[in-house]
């Protein structure tokens, strides 16, 4: 397979460079800029249903205007934000309202839960961390840059990364920094998300340029470094090679995957590479016990076994539809696209298994996966909870 260079018309056309307040860099608006395609999208195609997603409730927290809203959950109860700056606490069976917080702040980036704290991200670089328990105002913290990915939390600490590169790691207890990760940005990046992955000793971060790093959460120092994809080309736009979108990570390795580059397995402790494919995404990769799941820019769905990468199957009935980061869930794989349905896949075989409505607004965060189920946000601010028929769906 040759090396993509290509700049899809789905994702980067018309060329808008946003610029970050940081100098000689810039980013270009991708899939969450816009509402719709700017080609025309697959028509959806009959399908046979193999399995069932029926909606158990759903509620709503307000637009999330331009940016990728995920909803967070403890296991109990499911936490929403919107653009406009409300964050809510819903009972996980029912979808009931437990508590409503207006933060009075406009935010860009949420939900993250973890350490008794809800947490959420404003566009001028504030982190505001909230009580589980009742909503009250825990501390607040002032980051360099947009925040535009959930935080993450646990063992006592909360790590956060701005639009500058920058990723930070501060007390759960008071929000105070324990250190800052720094590294220069290219001269041009996507405004697409790198997200953050956390365990009781590292935090992974994957960057603009195209490597992935494992930070110790002792004292930020990088682990190990890998090269996710290495930019290549003879202008600023070809040479973009950035690491966006979700991470996946299991007990021995972690994979990510680059727009106009790869997705790659990596071990976890050592950095030492599995195995990689060229490939060029603007969203993020999961996996379960067999495959690693990733989509390419074009929205064509494509597994690689999870030991050696060679590729069972692709899935292209939906291309152009701006998919999200697929979600490996029980017996399917879950992706949402731009006019809010929610597409299971076979992950035997790529074929179509269960298709249902949202609100016909995007699906452009990562799902929430939960025990027999999954919750989506989308573009308009509705959350969705679905239970899946018949299927060993693993615990959050």
């Amino acid at each position: 397979m040759s090396h993509m260079r290509r700049i899809p018309s789905s994702s980067l056309l018309p060329v808008a460079l946003l610029l970050l307040g940081l100098p000689g860099c810039s980013t270009i608006s991708g899939w969450f800029g816009s509402s719709a395609p700017k080609v025309k999208p697959a028509e959806l195609v009959e399908i046979k249903p193999t399995a069932t997603l029926t909606r158990i409730w759903d509620a709503g927290v307000g637009s999330g205007g331009p940016y990728p809203f995920t909803p967070g959950s403890d296991g109990q109860a499911v936490y929403a934000a919107g653009k406009d700056g409300r964050l809510v606490k819903l009972d996980l069976a029912s979808g009931r309202e437990l508590w409503r917080v207006e933060t009075g702040k406009p935010l860009s980036a949420g939900v993250g839960v973890g350490a008794d704290l809800v947490l959420v991200g404003t566009p001028k670089g504030e982190l505001l961390a909230y009580r589980v328990g009742d909503g009250q105002a825990a501390w607040s913290a002032q980051l360099s840059g947009e925040i535009m990915v959930p935080p993450v939390a646990g063992a006592g600490v909360v790590a956060a990364r701005g639009s500058d590169g920058k990723v930070w790691l501060l007390n759960a207890s008071d929000g105070k920094q324990r250190w800052v990760y720094s590294r220069s940005l290219p001269s041009l990046t996507l405004r697409e998300p790198g997200y953050l992955m956390m365990t009781d000793r590292v935090v992974f971060a994957g960057h603009a340029g195209g490597r992935l790093t494992a930070l110790s959460l002792a004292n930020g120092a990088p682990l190990w470094e890998a090269n996710v994809a290495l930019p290549r080309g003879a202008t600023e736009l070809e040479r973009i090679a950035d690491v966006s979108g979700t991470l996946a990570l299991d007990d021995q390795m972690i994979c990510a995957a680059a727009y106009q580059g790869r997705v790659a397995c990596f071990d976890r402790v050592s950095g030492t590479q599995g195995w990689s494919r060229d490939f060029s995404a603007l969203r993020g990769v999961d996996m379960d016990s067999r495959h690693v799941y990733a989509v390419d820019e074009a929205a064509t769905v494509q597994a690689f076994e999870r030991r050696r990468g060679v590729s069972p199957w692709k899935q292209d009935k939906l291309r152009d539809r701006r998919l999200s980061s697929p979600l490996a869930q029980g017996l399917y794989v879950a992706v949402g696209d731009y006019q809010g349905y929610v597409h299971l896949l076979d992950p035997e075989t790529g074929a179509f298994a269960a298709r249902v409505a949202t609100d016909g607004s995007a699906i452009h965060a990562p799902m929430l996966p939960l025990n027999k189920g999954l919750i989506v946000q989308t573009a308009n601010g509705g959350v969705y909870a679905f239970r899946m028929q018949g299927s060993g769906i693993r615990d959050q």
